[in-house]
């Protein structure tokens, strides 16, 4: 199997309709073993979502913003498995000033904790985890990204978070690459996930995207980007590092969308 033997850790699985829990349910089927992660009032959401898949993890207690947790959940994986063949970063969040609101008047301390969440705690886990990651040969680390090469509805601050982790990505791969860890992103078309759905005005980039994937794209199956995250976390990738690998339906490779639906007859 593609993952089979594999050690995850996978951040963000916070509902059955996220990116993250699809990737737990993938590698599980695909034979990886994983610990998720959680803090807060969600941790008690992530045991509850644990307990649907198919061979319920455990789950590890990780603010990404707080140096002691990181430590503490670097100390627990050594412990459990001596090492660590993966890391899921699918963490983001941004006060509600810094998206879906006024981009100009956004206050510094909000847009602040969008990147220090969104943006900076890529570089921070991956550090954490580095030793793990070496210990098992390399690894590879993957993020949740959306396109950041234009400015979208309602997406404001958190745009500008993920320019960020891209750049970000490339510094880390730099960085990991000679112990043998490969670090990318996988930018996803937009999903009616519940962070989505919270976002006033994002939804209506559904039905312009739908007429611009060529491949059409479905805003309610994450499984089509779960399956490129396993596909990097797996063996078969061993040279793709420090890039972001769109899994969208062709939509960003688009100038204008298609006269026709995907299938369909030219006019």
């Amino acid at each position: 199997m593609l993952l089979q033997g594999k050690r995850l850790l996978v951040t963000g699985v916070l509902n059955e309709s996220s990116i993250a829990f699809s990737v737990a349910r993938l590698a599980q089927q695909a034979g990886a073993e994983i610990v998720l992660t959680g803090f807060g009032r969600g941790l008690r959401i992530t045991e509850r979502i644990a307990r649907k898949l198919p061979d319920p993890p455990d789950v590890l207690e990780l603010d990404v913003t707080d140096a002691g947790h990181l430590e503490r959940a670097a100390t627990d994986l050594e412990a459990r498995w001596g090492g660590l063949d993966g890391v899921v970063h699918a963490v983001a969040y941004a006060p509600e000033s810094a998206i879906g609101a006024d981009f100009l008047a956004a206050p510094w301390d909000d847009v602040a904790t969008a990147l220090q969440v969104s943006t900076y705690s890529f570089a921070s886990l991956s550090a954490a985890l580095a030793p793990l990651l070496k210990a098992a040969g390399g690894g590879s680390v993957v993020g949740l990204d959306f396109d950041a090469s234009r400015a979208w509805p309602a997406y404001d601050w958190m745009g500008v978070a993920k320019a960020g982790l891209e750049a970000t990505c490339r510094y880390v791969a730099r960085d990991l690459g000679g112990q043998g860890t490969r670090v990318n992103l996988v930018a996803a078309g937009p999903l009616r996930t519940v962070a989505a759905k919270a976002i006033e005005g994002f939804s209506s980039i559904d039905a312009a995207w739908q007429r611009q994937a060529p491949l059409g794209w479905d805003v309610e199956d994450a499984e089509p980007v779960a399956r490129v995250v396993c596909a990097l976390l797996s063996e078969w990738m061993p040279a793709v590092t420090g890039s972001v690998v769109h899994a969208d339906g062709g939509a960003h490779a688009m100038g204008l969308p298609p006269t026709t639906p995907a299938g369909g007859s030219p006019t």
